[in-house]
Order: structure tokens, then sequence, then C-alpha cells
């Protein structure tokens, strides 16, 4: 039996050891799945002592992926342009390998469960904290038209945008004109929906857009409210990039990728 387990504070709320339990039973892996609430500072610590333990590989969660990018040897390309990581896998060399599925679960959701290419598509991507860090690298290699992040602090989206070497991408604030146009695709990365807030954006930029609120839960955010409210042409949340995120560290892990479509499901009769 090979152990996993995902690094969290606070982290009972996790669905990762249920996802990783549907995952192990449809591919008939012999794994295991817990989850470790870890003291604030005491990633590193928790993480090491996991894997002298046994362990095999890891998710991590808020607040960790920062402290995670620090604790591994080897970086996937896009957890280096995160400059976080989410999924840590043990080398047979006794090195930790670091990877950020992060974008790769949002991008696999929008193109095979919600039918969407992102191909020539103009992409507004709402915040630039970490949630959107890991996002935009996979956003780019599906070769949109555009990419603008928007965050409240100019500064910060700016400090993000550096990051990639690309033409395509810009940065704003919440008020910049560019807004006052709408978007094939509005991503929201700001934890507003969280707070039940509105992101501070001009109705206008998702006029006919497909809107996607990377929080989830049991009825629609805040985001997909106020989308729908204003002209959005579809709303979706982010249960699917929880899965799809999910069964990316899998195959990570283990070598087969797990269907999904049937563990959504279960996961959104259960919120």
């Amino acid at each position: 039996m090979d152990h996993y387990a995902v690094f969290g504070n606070p982290i009972a709320h996790s669905k990762s050891p249920l996802i990783h339990s549907l995952f192990a039973q449809q591919t008939q892996q012999a794994m295991d799945y817990q989850s470790i609430l870890t003291p604030i500072g005491g990633f590193s610590q928790a993480a090491k002592a996991f894997f002298q333990q046994g362990g095999k590989g890891a998710n991590v969660t808020v607040p960790f992926k920062f402290d995670a990018y620090d604790l591994v040897q080897q970086y996937s390309h896009r957890a280096q342009t995160a400059r976080a990581v989410n999924t840590i896998k043990l080398l047979e060399n006794g090195e930790f390998f670091g990877d950020n599925t992060d974008g790769a679960g949002l991008v696999r959701d929008i193109k095979e469960n919600h039918n969407l290419q992102l191909k020539d598509k103009t992409v507004l991507v709402l915040g630039a904290g970490g949630a959107v860090s890991g996002i935009i690298q996979p956003l780019l290699e599906e070769a949109p038209q555009s990419i603008l992040i928007a965050n409240r602090t100019v500064e910060k989206a700016q400090n993000l945008l550096n990051r990639f070497d690309s033409s395509i991408i810009d940065a704003c604030g919440f008020n910049d004109e560019r807004l006052t146009t709408s978007f094939d695709i509005v991503i929201n990365g700001t934890a507003a929906s969280l707070h039940g807030e509105n992101v501070a954006v001009p109705s206008k930029s998702i006029k006919n857009a497909f809107c996607y609120d990377m929080m989830y839960g049991a009825e629609p955010t805040t985001f997909m409210l106020w989308a729908n409210t204003n002209g959005a042409k579809q709303c979706c949340d982010g249960l699917g990039m929880l899965v799809e995120q999910a069964a990316e560290a899998f195959f990570i892990w283990r070598h087969v990728r797990p269907e999904t479509q049937s563990v959504i499901q279960q996961l959104r009769s259960q919120l």
C-alpha cells in the first residue's frame, strides 16, 4: 500500500481524500490518502516526516504552496512560473519533484467538461494572487488571442505578468478602460466569492462571455450570480477544476489517468 496525503491549514474541509479514494478504486491502485493538518510555519518539518515514514507523494493546499516550492529540488516548468507547488512526488534518488496542477485542471475542465476551446480567445483573468499564479502558463499554452490580468493592485498584476515572456499577456487595474469591452472568457481567481462579495470590475467585461469562478459551492457563487445578471453567456464554478487538478496529480504519481466525470457528479451531489 503506497501512502499519499494533502497538507493544509485548515484541512478538515478538503475533498482530496475522497477524490483520490475514488480515483484509486476505479483504477485499482493500491494506495491510501489522508489529510494532515499542518501548523503554520511547520510545513517543511511535517512533509519531511511524512516522506521519511514512507510517503510516496503529497498534495499541498493553502497556505503552504510557496513553502512546498522552497522544499522541492526539481520543478516542472509550470511550477517554476507559478513559483508555487501543489503536488510533490518522491523520486527514486530521494529528491522531491514539485509540480503545479492547478492550471492544467482549469484548462482541462474548460475544454473537456465544458467543451470550450481557448485557442484564439480573448481571456480576462481577475486577480493576481496565489490562485492565479498557477493558471497563467497553462492558459498561454492554449494559444489564446490575448490574456489580460486585472487586479485591484496594478503592481501585483504587473509583477505576475513579468514572469512570462509573451507578447499576448498584459496587466491592469480594475478601473482600466479595457474592461469596458467584453471578453470571450472571464476567469475569477479572486477570493471575492468566498466572502460573498462582487469583483469591482465593469459589467461590460462579462457581456456574452463564458464566466468561470475558481471557487465552488452548493449554490451558484456570488460571481456567477453577478455574471448571470449582467449578460454572461454561460457560468460555471471551479468544482471541475478541483477534480481535474487532482486527476493530474494522480497521473504524475501513478502514471494512470482516472475518469473524472463521475467523480465530479458524485462530489456535486454531496455539496
